[in-house]
């Protein structure tokens, strides 16, 4: 294989990588804590769009518990849209590893 054939292959990967993370940014994930009471949505790209709170977990005296659930339904959010986007990467491999490619945030 020649150098020239060589970085037509890495300009199409980069292309093709462009491509999966624009997809990525428009996918969205759905995390949730304490049975659905709190859900999050992020993109793919973990970015948080939204929070939703059901009203009986809103009590002043309860705040603690309400920051945990924030807290877990986050988190699974951003799990999911990790998980979303180390499948979408993958493709691009053709399933071999390569370090770093997978760790986008």
């Amino acid at each position: 294989m020649d150098l020239s054939s060589l970085m037509q292959q890495a300009r199409e990967m980069h292309e093709k990588m462009n491509k999966v993370q624009e997809e990525l940014a428009s996918k969205k994930v759905t995390g949730s804590a304490g049975g659905g009471m709190v859900t999050v949505q992020a993109t793919g790209k973990g970015e948080i769009i939204s929070i939703a709170i059901e009203d009986e977990v809103i009590d002043a005296s309860e705040k603690d518990l309400l920051q945990d659930l924030i807290s877990g339904a986050v988190n699974d959010a951003l799990r999911k849209a990790r998980e979303l986007a180390k499948s979408e990467m993958s493709g691009l491999a053709g399933g071999v590893q390569i370090p770093g490619l997978t760790n986008m945030f």
